[in-house]
C-alpha cells in the first residue's frame, strides 16, 4: 500500500494528466486498509472512462458523484 507522501506525489501527477477533462469533479485521497488510495470523482460513468487505475503505483477508485453544484 501507498504511505501518504507516496499518495500525494501520485496525486499530483493524476491531477496534471486529467487537468482540462470535462466531468471530473475532484481528486483526492482514501485511506485504504494500511495506506491510501487515491479517489476520482465523476459526474457520469462515461467521464470516469481512460482514467488509469494506477498513478506511481498507487491504486485509482473512480466515483460516479453526480453533479457539483455550490449551495
Amino acid at each position: 500500500m501507498a504511505d501518504l507522501d507516496q499518495a500525494r506525489t501520485a496525486k499530483s501527477h493524476l491531477r496534471t494528466a486529467l487537468a482540462g477533462r470535462t466531468g471530473v469533479r475532484g481528486i483526492g485521497l482514501q485511506p485504504d486498509g494500511d495506506g491510501y488510495l487515491l479517489r476520482v470523482n465523476v459526474e457520469r460513468p462515461a467521464d470516469g472512462a481512460g482514467v488509469p487505475t494506477r498513478v506511481d503505483g498507487v491504486p485509482v477508485d473512480v466515483r460516479v458523484v453526480g453533479a457539483v453544484r455550490a449551495i
